[in-house]
C-alpha cells in the first residue's frame, strides 16, 4: 500500500483517502516557466513545519546531483504533517530557470510506510522493469477499439495527456516528445516496424475519438487515412482508466475550473507486454526513449 500526497504546478492538492485540498502555486513556478522535472528517492530525515521542509537522505538524482541528505521546500507544505522520519518516499524535484531559486518538492508518494497512521483509499503501482501489463481496453481517434495486448511483439511506448491541458510543461511537452520520437523511429524502417506508441487520454468526457484525432493531426501533421498507423491516440472508460491509473502511477485530480490536475507518466513495454521502462515526470528525451526502445526490440530477436 502506498500514500501518495499530489501538488500540481497549477493548483497544489493532496490525494489522501480519497478527499483533496488547493492552493495557489509559488511564483517562481508559475506555468509559464520551462523548469525542470528529475525523481528522487529517499528516506524521510525530518521535517520543519516552520520552514515548510522536510529533510530527506536520497538516492543519487541522475542529472541533478550526487546522493546526500538536504532539506526540500514542499509545493504544498501542509503536507508535512503526512510525513514522518523513516518513510521512504518518492517525489518530483521541481527546478526553475532561476539558478538562486530553492528546488522544491511536489507529487510525493510514501512507498514504505514508517508510522502506520492511516489506510490509503487508493493503492498506486509504480511501474518496474518485468511488471506485466494488463490488457487494457482502449477506444482510438477513428472510433475504434484497440487494446494493449494486440502489441504483443512490438515494443510500445505510452503516455497519458489530455488535449485541453493548458501547462505547456506537461501534456503539450511530452505529445512534442513523443512527435519527435515518432520521425526518429521513421529513419529506421526496420525499428519502426517494431514498434508503436499510443498517448492515451484520462478525460473521457471531454476527449471524444473526433477531439482525438484532431489532436493528434496537429502534431503528426497530417489527415491522411494512415496517418495514425504507428501512433495512436486513445481514451478508456472510466472503470478502465481508474485501473490504469493505478497501474502506471497517475495522480489527477478534476478542479472545478474544468482542468484536471495531474502527473506524468511515461512506460516503454516490450514485446513480451512487460514493463522495459518507466519514465516519471518530463525530464526524459526522445532520444533516451529511443535508445531504450532498440535495446527493447533487440532482446526480442
Amino acid at each position: 500500500m502506498t500514500r501518495r500526497l499530489l501538488a500540481s504546478p497549477l493548483l497544489a492538492f493532496i490525494v489522501l483517502a480519497g478527499c483533496h485540498s488547493g492552493q495557489k502555486p509559488p511564483a517562481q513556478l508559475s506555468a509559464a516557466q520551462n523548469y525542470k522535472v528529475y525523481q528522487l528517492r529517499g528516506k524521510v530525515v525530518s521535517t520543519d513545519a516552520a520552514r515548510g521542509e522536510v529533510t530527506v537522505n536520497h538516492e543519487a538524482i541522475p542529472g541533478l546531483m550526487e546522493a546526500m541528505t538536504m532539506p526540500y521546500k514542499l509545493n504544498d507544505a501542509s503536507i508535512l504533517s503526512e510525513l514522518h522520519p523513516g518513510d521512504v518516499i518518492t517525489a518530483d524535484v521541481l527546478v526553475s530557470p532561476d539558478p538562486d531559486a530553492s528546488y522544491l518538492l511536489d507529487h510525493i508518494v510514501v512507498v514504505a510506510q514508517a508510522k502506520p497512521d492511516y489506510k490509503p483509499a487508493v493503492s498506486y503501482h509504480v511501474p518496474a522493469p518485468g511488471d506485466a501489463v494488463p490488457d487494457f481496453k482502449l477506444r482510438n481517434q477513428d472510433g475504434r477499439p484497440i487494446h494493449l495486448g494486440q502489441f504483443k511483439g512490438k515494443s510500445l511506448v505510452i503516455t497519458f495527456i489530455y488535449t485541453r491541458c493548458p501547462s505547456p510543461d506537461f501534456c503539450p511537452r511530452v505529445t512534442r516528445n513523443f512527435a519527435a520520437l515518432e520521425k526518429q523511429l521513421a529513419a529506421n524502417p526496420a525499428l519502426f516496424a517494431k514498434t508503436h506508441l499510443i498517448c492515451i487520454s484520462f478525460d473521457p468526457e471531454h476527449d471524444t475519438p473526433e477531439r482525438l484525432r484532431a489532436y493528434g493531426v496537429t502534431y503528426i501533421g497530417s489527415d491522411a487515412k494512415s496517418a495514425f498507423a504507428h501512433w495512436e491516440f486513445a481514451v478508456p472508460e472510466k472503470s478502465v482508466l481508474a485501473e490504469m491509473a493505478k497501474f502506471f502511477d497517475l495522480g489527477m485530480t478534476n478542479e472545478a475550473d474544468s482542468t484536471i490536475t495531474h502527473t506524468l507518466s511515461t512506460t516503454l513495454i516490450g514485446p513480451d507486454g512487460k514493463v522495459a521502462r518507466f519514465y516519471p515526470g518530463n525530464e526524459w528525451t526522445p532520444e533516451q526513449v529511443l535508445g531504450d526502445v532498440k535495446q527493447s526490440a533487440a532482446s526480442a530477436g
